[in-house]
């Protein structure tokens, strides 16, 4: 019984409650005339005096909320407007620039907490999307053979994700200019422009500063962009030559919408103990604010920062700490991180996952519980790939993914959205419309007007040019199965080398790894390797030839094939015979012996003599003599054995022979691909243009052997393959003979006896 009364005494209590409490807080907010919203409220306003009581906490909580009514309001103001251009909501004032100063100048930006504080959905509604056909901006710094190899992934991971034109700013060394010139020009990617600044230029603007970071000057000049890029481009994203995008690049770009007040810097916080200076000890480290900011990724208004004359901002800050710092140990980062340090209003501070950063000290795990909410990777560590990581294994197979992705396939176009007009694009897909595709020839048409990407001096190259004007670079082509010739030939030939290689993607990174490997391929300098794409389904070889005779830097080349070994010493008697058949001043082709083995262990001749011992005992042969004597039969074998001196041949039909000439003399003819006469037609070229061709009586090589290539395959097997090439062997006899008139009409003659 007692207990019943109990629970009748706790209903009755529990209800009146109920009733009681709903009552005194519609009292409460009808005295007060206000609505209650969450309020975040500061630790300051949670912490009445004692003296003021509760009328005072009630004043202030009144206050509060009125003011957070007045923002509501502002805010539905802004919202029911009709939507503005970007640079309006840039020049908005009012209360939230007031919001944005007063953490500015905590000196933290926006990071992701204070968002969370203030209130993140405004943010997120006033952020506009970007429009699908604005043009993101970006600009990097870019200097020598290695970065303008390291750049290509990231231009990849950007084109593979994007969905917006793009234009990118390259400030370039005369090196990279000239590589990256001929990647885009090659590539011709739709929406996408390029555009070059000379970093010479720039040098004078920070050589004065010293500089301890392997980048070296060139690692200085991201504090000059706003002198150096357009003065009508008011943003750009800046990036370092060693990022990797996992997402499109269009998502960085639309946070210059979150920018306030006076922030002009957009920065991920560095993400190692750096620039607290506990590293080791002595460790004396720039100022910055915090951990600092790493400037692998910046985004950057430049019409703001040059209203801030950001130029004598930098200078005098650099200046200052130069005095007792001396030197910079992260070029231009240290220079930021100082100015930051001072003036911390400038800087907006991006989410980590916009610059992971593997570096060697990298504390980057504690930005991400997954590796799939990444968006850039930094590799910021001078070992690279190589860095100690507890994910390195999923950051490496991303950048492996771009790395060795086909890059023909980024040729995307941007439908809807309006592009300049591309002359070279619209002058090939004219040439293309008018070819026959019901021609059983028309993909050895097309081929000749394939453009291929094509990546110059892959490879560090260096080489001096001599004062007497002799010299002579070794130009031939190769494709990934002929590549264990490389190092022999360089054992052969101590003089400058041009190779022109065809490859995919992925063999283009075995290749580099390959070469890496060697110390025979390291050891030398003056080797340029070209890369040319594949594309199509033939073997380019009169292209390839021709890229690797455009980068010759010497006067003379010798045109020889990847599967010859040259004899040892060819090179210095090459040079000789340049003086003594005064090449300067006459159109000589001067002719190299050919011969071959089946062996594929040969005791290679170190003389002419020991040449004609291996070839009296069968161990060596004329080139071709049992398959195709009439190609290098011209050459007059017998008349060689004995020869001491120079002796001049006549061209005939179908002579090929491998030739020194000068390095003005005509290309190859691109419509020869794969297999057949695209030597013979060359030499036909010389011979109309007056070339004498002389036989040199030292020099020899020798073809080594290998398998048959897929090409002499095909022309083998296939009946039509061999109907398009004499088709084809025809249409240039008739170009020959508009070109040269009466004296090409022998080249008809001979091809008709022959």
């Amino acid at each position: 019984m007692l207990g019943m009364c109990r629970g009748r005494r706790k209903f009755l209590a529990a209800s009146l409650a109920l009733l009681f409490i709903p009552a005194l807080t519609w009292l409460y907010l009808s005295v007060g005339s206000f609505q209650v919203k969450p309020l975040p409220l500061s630790p300051l306003e949670g912490q009445s005096s004692p003296s003021v009581g509760g009328a005072g906490e009630r004043q202030a909580l009144e206050l509060r909320v009125r003011a957070v009514e007045e923002e509501n309001r502002a805010l539905r103001r802004e919202l029911s407007r009709p939507p503005r251009s970007p640079s309006a909501r840039h020049s908005n004032g009012g209360h939230r620039g007031n919001q944005s100063r007063t953490h500015s100048e905590e000196g933290t930006g926006d990071n992701e907490g204070q968002k969370a504080a203030v209130g993140n959905s405004s943010d997120c509604l006033q952020q506009p999307a970007v429009d699908k056909c604005e043009t993101i901006h970006v600009a990097i710094v870019c200097a020598g053979y290695n970065a303008s190899r390291d750049v290509v992934t990231l231009v990849k991971s950007v084109l593979f994700h994007r969905r917006n034109p793009l234009h990118f700013h390259f400030i370039t060394d005369s090196i990279a200019q000239q590589i990256l010139s001929s990647l885009f020009h090659t590539w011709m990617v739709p929406a996408v422009k390029v555009d070059f600044y000379d970093a010479d230029e720039l040098k004078s603007e920070v050589s004065w500063i010293p500089n301890k970071h392997y980048s070296g000057i060139y690692g200085l000049m991201k504090l000059v962009l706003t002198k150096t890029l357009p003065s009508a481009l008011q943003r750009v994203i800046v990036l370092d030559t060693d990022i990797t995008f996992a997402t499109d690049i269009a998502e960085l770009w639309a946070v210059f919408h979150k920018f306030k007040g006076q922030q002009v810097l957009g920065l991920v916080e560095n993400q190692s103990d750096w620039y607290l200076g506990n590293l080791w000890k002595n460790h004396r480290p720039w100022p910055a604010l915090g951990r600092g900011f790493n400037t692998g990724v910046i985004l950057l208004l430049l019409d703001r920062l040059r209203k801030l004359r950001w130029e004598q901002m930098w200078r005098l800050t650099a200046e200052r700490e130069l005095m007792s710092m001396l030197s910079t140990s992260l070029a231009d980062q240290d220079i930021f991180n100082a100015v930051i340090k001072q003036n911390p209003f400038l800087v907006h501070q991006l989410p980590c996952f916009w610059n992971v950063q593997l570096s060697d000290h990298t504390r980057s795990e504690k930005c991400y519980k997954d590796v799939s909410d990444l968006k850039v990777i930094h590799w910021n560590s001078p070992k690279k790939l190589r860095v100690k990581n507890k994910h390195v294994e999923f950051f490496r197979n991303l950048y492996l993914t771009f790395l060795e992705y086909d890059g023909n396939l980024l040729r995307r176009e941007l439908f809807g959205c309006p592009s300049e007009a591309d002359h070279n694009s619209e002058n090939l897909q004219k040439t293309l419309s008018e070819l026959d595709e019901d021609d059983p020839c028309y993909e050895f048409r097309r081929e000749r007007f394939t453009v291929h990407r094509t990546h110059l001096y892959f490879l560090h190259y260096e080489h001096e040019a001599s004062s007497d004007n002799t010299e002579v670079t070794l130009v031939a082509q190769l494709s990934m199965d002929r590549l264990q010739m490389l190092e022999a030939i360089c054992k052969h030939w101590e003089g400058p080398i041009s190779l022109a290689l065809y490859l995919s993607d992925a063999e283009a990174q075995q290749f580099l790894r390959y070469a890496q490997g060697s110390e025979v391929l390291m050891s030398r300098g003056n080797v340029g390797y070209h890369i040319v794409y594949k594309e199509g389904q033939f073997y380019p070889v009169n292209l390839l030839r021709n890229v690797a005779m455009r980068h010759v830097n010497t006067p003379y080349m010798f045109l020889s094939d990847i599967d010859f070994l040259p004899m040892y010493g060819l090179y210095e008697y090459l040079r000789k015979s340049v003086v003594q058949l005064d090449m300067a001043n006459a159109k000589k082709a001067l002719v190299v012996p050919a011969f071959e083995t089946l062996r594929y262990r040969l005791s290679y001749p170190k003389s002419k003599a020991e040449l004609l011992s291996q070839l009296d005992m069968g161990t060596l042969f004329t080139f071709r003599y049992h398959v195709w004597t009439k190609g290098h039969a011209p050459t007059n074998f017998a008349k060689w054995r004995t020869a001491t001196t120079p002796y001049r041949v006549q061209w005939e039909a179908d002579f090929e022979p491998y030739v020194m000439v000068r390095r003005d003399s005509p290309e190859y003819d691109r419509r020869f691909v794969g297999f057949g006469w695209n030597k013979v037609a060359h030499i036909m070229e010389l011979d109309a243009q007056e070339y004498e061709f002389v036989v040199l009586p030292n020099a020899y090589m020798i073809h080594m052997p290998h398998a048959p290539s897929f090409d002499i395959t095909k022309f083998r097997s296939n009946k039509q393959y061999r109907v398009c090439l004499k088709t084809l062997k025809e249409e240039f006899q008739q170009n020959m003979s508009r070109r040269y008139g009466f004296a090409a009409l022998k080249y008809m003659t001979a091809e008709n006896n022959s």
